[in-house]
Formats: C-alpha cells, sequence, structure tokens
C-alpha cells in the first residue's frame, strides 16, 4: 500500500507540486489565496470540454474516425491529420489517448515513430484554436481575447509546425499501407448528443451563447451516461491549485517581463522543466504580453518530454507496449527538439514582421 501511494504521488508530480507550493505559500503570507470569475471560466470550460470528449471517446464515435482515417495507403500522413483535427477540436491530451492505443494495436511496422510523429502533431496543431489544449484555454479567458485575434497571433506556429511533421512522416515512415480488416465499430446514440454539445458549447466559448450552455452535457452525462465523467480530474485539481499558488507568488515576487523576447524565451525554457500548462498559469501574472507567452508555452511543448504533459500521455502508452523505450526517447528527443529550434526561429519572424507590419 505505502509503495502504491509514493508511485501515484510520482505520477500525479505536477498537482503534488503545486498543491505543496500553495500550501506554503499560504502559510508563508498567511492569507488564502484569492480566485478570479475567470479562474473558474477555465476550470469550467476545461471541465465541459473533457466530459464531451469522454463521451464522445465511450460512444465509439473517435475510434471509428480514426480507423477510417487511418486504413488505406499513406498511414503516416492520414494519422498526423487525424491526430491535427483532433488536437484542435478535442484538445491534444484527447487526440493522443484516441490515436495512439489505435496505432499501437495496428499490424504495421516503425510504430514508435507514428506515435513521436502523432505526439509532435497533438503540441503543434493543438496550439490552433482557443481550446486546442489547457494552456490555450487559460491564455483565452486570462486576457479576455477574440477568436479571431487569437488564432492569427499563433496561426504561423501551427503551419510551420503541422508541415515539418508532415516532411518528417513522408521521411520517417515512408508510405506505409494498412488494410482494413472490415469490421465496424458500433457507434452508440450518445455520439450525436454530445456532438451537438460539442458545437453548442463552442459557441458558449466563442462568445456566441452564455458560457452556462455548458451545463448541458454536464446534466446529460450526470443523469444518463456517467460514464463520461470518468475524466481527468487531477488535472482540474491541479489547475485550482496553481491558480492560488500563482495568485500567492504574485505578493512574494517582483518582476515585470514586458520585453515580447524576455517573455517569449522565459515561458518556453521554463517548459522545459516545469511543463508548458504551469508556465502559462505562472507568467500570466507577471506579463501583459499574452503574444510572446502564447507562443512561448506553444514552443515550449516541445523539446522534452517534460515539456507538454501530452507527450507523457503517449510515452506511457508506448512504455507499455514494449519493453524498451531507449530508442524511442533517443527519436522523440531528437526530432522535438528540432521543432523546439525551429519554433524559436519561427517565433523571431514572426516578431520582426509584426514590428515592422
Amino acid at each position: 500500500m505505502p509503495s502504491r501511494i509514493v508511485r501515484k504521488l510520482i505520477e500525479e508530480w505536477l498537482l503534488v507540486i503545486s498543491a505543496a507550493g500553495l500550501v506554503v505559500t499560504s502559510l508563508w503570507l498567511r492569507r488564502m489565496p484569492a480566485y478570479a470569475v475567470h479562474d473558474f471560466e477555465v476550470v469550467f470550460t476545461l471541465l465541459v470540454f473533457l466530459v464531451i470528449a469522454k463521451g464522445l471517446e465511450n460512444s465509439g464515435f473517435l475510434h471509428n474516425l480514426a480507423r477510417r482515417v487511418g486504413g488505406g495507403r499513406a498511414l503516416g500522413l492520414r494519422l498526423v491529420l487525424l491526430t491535427a483535427v483532433l488536437s484542435m477540436f478535442v484538445t491534444n491530451d484527447v487526440a493522443l489517448l484516441t490515436v495512439v492505443p489505435l496505432t499501437l494495436a495496428m499490424n504495421v511496422p516503425k510504430k514508435g515513430s507514428l506515435v513521436i510523429l502523432e505526439t509532435l502533431t497533438a503540441n503543434g496543431a493543438s496550439a490552433l484554436t482557443p481550446f486546442g489544449n489547457p494552456q490555450n484555454i487559460f491564455i483565452y479567458y486570462h486576457y479576455h481575447l477574440h477568436p479571431v485575434e487569437f488564432v492569427r497571433v499563433i496561426l504561423l506556429f501551427g503551419v510551420v509546425s503541422l508541415l515539418f511533421v508532415v516532411v518528417l512522416s513522408f521521411v520517417r515512415v515512408g508510405r506505409l499501407t494498412l488494410v482494413d480488416d472490415g469490421v465496424p465499430v458500433r457507434v452508440d446514440r450518445h455520439a450525436v448528443v454530445y456532438l451537438l454539445s460539442f458545437a453548442i458549447f463552442v459557441a458558449g466559448v466563442l462568445h456566441l451563447l452564455p458560457l452556462a450552455v455548458g451545463a448541458l452535457p454536464l446534466a446529460y452525462a450526470l443523469v444518463v451516461d456517467r460514464r463520461s465523467l470518468r475524466i481527468d480530474f487531477v488535472l482540474l485539481a491541479t489547475f485550482l491549485a496553481f491558480f492560488g499558488f500563482t495568485d500567492n507568488l504574485m505578493l512574494m515576487l517582483e518582476f515585470d517581463l514586458q520585453k515580447p523576447a524576455q517573455v517569449f524565451l522565459a515561458s518556453a525554457f521554463a517548459s522545459q522543466f516545469i511543463s508548458n500548462v504551469p508556465s502559462a498559469l505562472l507568467f500570466a501574472d507577471f506579463t501583459r504580453n499574452w503574444q510572446a507567452l502564447l507562443w512561448g508555452v506553444s514552443v515550449g511543448g516541445f523539446g522534452n518530454l517534460i515539456g507538454s504533459l501530452a507527450s507523457l500521455i503517449s510515452y506511457r502508452f508506448y512504455k507499455a507496449h514494449v519493453s524498451s523505450t531507449r530508442s524511442f526517447l533517443l527519436e522523440f528527443h531528437l526530432l522535438s527538439y528540432l521543432a523546439f529550434g525551429l519554433g524559436i526561429l519561427t517565433y523571431f519572424v514572426f516578431w520582426l514582421c509584426e514590428s515592422c507590419g
């Protein structure tokens, strides 16, 4: 029992660190942290998307979509494009939870390379929408952004990242072909409800409808489909703990990041040590330059395995599937750091264009 608890605490290290930081700083300052309205909007938005995504996963819709897109020729390219689309609309974590297990179940060579390509795709493509990943949801609400301006700022990063992975898919896996076994995957009635809920809630996130419409899929899951409530509550708890932790840090630290290059580099390199989600939460309290912060945590998702929690998801799946992960880790870090360097270069091109324009 003690070893199981220790193992669980190690697996959820981010929550442990966030909660410990919250408790220690609260005791030091002798105050309870203050939570803003947008803090709860972020957590609520993430909760609703996680429930909808779990509902689509349980209904068989996502798996059926993955099998249909993954079959036939140019398997690597198909899986990359599927991961990109799913990442933009159901978050990078859910995209990998859908595509990676399917990939590992396929009877094809170079599964490790395929999983790496899917992981890089998820980290890059998810940056393109305000709800593509947790840090985007946070930045979108924290700075009260317009969705068009959000996409405009990060579009170059998403396009360059996706093109990079598309090229890699031809270099690393070539033209793999998978013959579909023809066995249909059953999609139940819940899929329609969650697809409609997704469309309605996206309208709420884009300020076309009240955000409260997110209560509809939550109510449906609670009354009709409780399996869809089995989501990553640890992630939600981590956000709440880190919001309080950073609120306390604002009173303890005195630094101001305003120069775009400072914000970008600080958040990008900090992501290599604490992951890009907490980097976004931390630096948002010390800068008004959301453009550089968005780029920093997006680029910071590349690099080492800690850069993005989505990368850890892929690694956990692959590790459970093989006896040794050494070659996987070598290839992953080589390609991911190439993407990291390309992201840094792309940002300074974007910065120069913005300055000149």
